[in-house]
């Protein structure tokens, strides 16, 4: 695996990588936007932090590119949208720096409660007027927070410890109160904005979020509140909050991040009462450290195991997917692959069906699964589990999936249904308590067959000679028959039929040859599917 670092790494991070004998790789700092265009598609990985910009552009030869790692939270500058679109997983490392933008949250609190910058430049001024920096104690004061999610969460366990009380907003937590019912959870911003003393902002940049701090919103704040950022310069409009500040609307901000960095030229560089640090939430030596680290190992355990954690770009999947998981996954690639095979005119609908609780979690990333392995020999673009629902809806494909309680004599089930102009299938399939999959319907064939090798199904006529007259053909050939499934319903019958190899075309012809002028065979259909890994039984004794 080629894997391309364009941002500066912690050491320990680079040396995880060097030390994987399956990688190779290149460290190049400093590349330009069109330097990493030109280069980023012959790497199967690139890994950045904030200063590299991979936008649309970048991503337009993508090449082998398969993933993004960033190290750190947010990817404000990765074109996620295009990096989906062309079928790269991109990751982050949500945990790794949490504790160390906490701390500096809480640290800019204090640094405006109690004046310390101010303070210390008065001392270095050699000046001694004590007076001029009475502040403010933290217990006892309101803490806004917009956002709940891991910083937002930890910066309020840390405010609680100083006995503030603390309030919060986030649409997207549903509960009137979190952490053992000591924040508050209020449903509108505004109530939130009105009572506080001290405002944290812990959202993400979205195009809902863009600006959620501007004029309107300081207005409703307290005249002696303080507004803190420690999140992304785009959620305040600074020019409101500079104008703010300097008219002595609001009491104080302390501000990490800036909408444009280095923030030259920005109007809180002249704000008053406002404390500034260059985007240093991240910035300790166990952040660093934690956060490439993070980074590396997600990147190898896709690229190398076929784990997914972390992704940004590709929502539903389970945090941990077990080995029957894997199981099951396996076992739809191989159903939507014979499913392929009957649908060469056109696939317009897929509908994934999952019989069975423990599959309810799975559900969404198997149909995801069935379009990749259904569209992929209809189509050149790469797909995968990334932007395989983008690749359906842009063909006008609906995509439905749906779980239900247990089927049958099967604890857990799934059955892919497809449809289009001229073609209407479905497969039913499971995994045995021994690891492996099985098919159990096709077109409700009922059977039981392990899905592996090259494989002919032949409809045909439900009438006596047709097994010996398709067995004379393949003897003849010399082609080896593996195994061999037979089923009926009314008056037609489905044969299928596992080779040792696939059948060569003339007699694929042959068989062919035998639909017509009141022949039995209805249709051929051939498929390869790859042999399954299977694990030895473990020794007793």
């Amino acid at each position: 695996m080629r894997i391309l670092v364009a941002d500066k790494l912690a050491e320990a991070g680079v040396e995880r990588l060097r030390a994987a004998p399956e990688v190779s790789l290149d460290v190049r700092l400093g590349l330009s936007p069109a330097q990493l265009a030109k280069e980023v598609g012959a790497y199967d990985a690139l890994i950045i932090r904030s200063g590299v910009q991979v936008t649309r552009e970048v991503l337009a030869s993508a090449g082998r590119l398969r993933a993004i790692a960033r190290a750190g939270v947010g990817v404000d500058n990765v074109d996620v949208d295009a990096a989906t679109a062309a079928g790269i997983l991109v990751l982050n490392t949500p945990d790794a720096n949490t504790i160390s933008t906490a701390e500096h949250t809480l640290a800019m609190i204090l640094a405006v409660y109690r004046r310390i910058p101010f303070a210390h430049a008065h001392v270095l001024a050699g000046q001694w007027q004590r007076n001029a920096f009475i502040g403010h104690q933290l217990a006892g004061q309101v803490l806004g927070l917009v956002g709940l999610g891991r910083v937002g969460r930890a910066v309020a366990l840390r405010a609680l410890a100083f006995e503030m009380q603390v309030v919060a907003y986030d649409p997207f937590v549903q509960e009137s109160a979190v952490l053992e019912g000591r924040v508050s959870v209020l449903p509108e911003l505004a109530n939130v904005l009105r009572q506080v003393d001290c405002m944290s902002l812990h959202a993400t940049l979205s195009p809902q979020t863009r600006g959620l701090i501007g004029a309107k919103e300081l207005a409703l704040m307290k005249p002696t509140a303080v507004l803190v950022n420690c999140a992304r310069g785009e959620l305040v409009d600074e020019a409101a909050l500079a104008v703010a500040l300097n008219v002595g609307r609001l009491g104080g901000a302390a501000v990490d991040v800036f909408s444009k960095e280095p923030p030259s030229g920005n109007p809180l560089l002249s704000a008053k009462n406002i404390v500034l640090t260059p985007h240093l939430g991240a910035s300790t030596e166990e952040a660093q450290t934690a956060v490439s680290v993070d980074a590396v190992e997600a990147l190898l355990d896709y690229l190398l195991r076929g784990q997914i954690r972390w992704a940004v770009n590709l929502t539903g999947l389970p945090a941990h997917l077990s080995p029957r998981d894997r199981a099951y996954l396996d076992l739809c690639s191989r159903m939507a692959t014979l499913l392929s095979s009957f649908c060469g005119t056109g696939i317009e609908r897929i509908r994934v069906t999952t019989y069975g609780e423990s599959l309810e979690r799975l559900t969404s990333t198997l149909a995801r699964q069935a379009v990749v392995d259904l569209l992929s020999p209809h189509l050149s673009a790469r797909l995968n589990l990334v932007n395989a629902e983008i690749h359906a809806r842009s063909r006008g494909i609906a995509l439905e999936h749906v779980n239900r309680s247990a089927a049958g004599n099967y604890t857990d089930s799934m059955m892919i249904g497809v449809g289009g102009r001229d073609c209407a299938h479905a497969v039913e399939g499971t995994v045995f308590i021994d690891g492996l999959p099985r098919i159990l319907a096709i077109d409700e064939y009922r059977m039981e067959m392990v899905p592996e090798g090259p494989l002919v199904l032949i409809f045909n006529d439900d009438r006596p000679g047709v097994i010996g007259l398709v067995g004379t053909l393949f003897g003849r050939q010399q082609l080896n028959i593996a195994d061999m499934t037979l089923s009926r319903r009314a008056s037609t019958a489905l044969m299928l039929l596992k080779l040792d190899e696939p059948a060569p075309p003339n007699v694929l012809d042959e068989l062919r040859g035998l639909s017509g002028s009141g022949g039995p065979i209805l249709s051929v259909q051939t498929v390869s599917l790859p042999p399954i890994v299977r694990t030895p039984p473990a020794r007793v004794g």
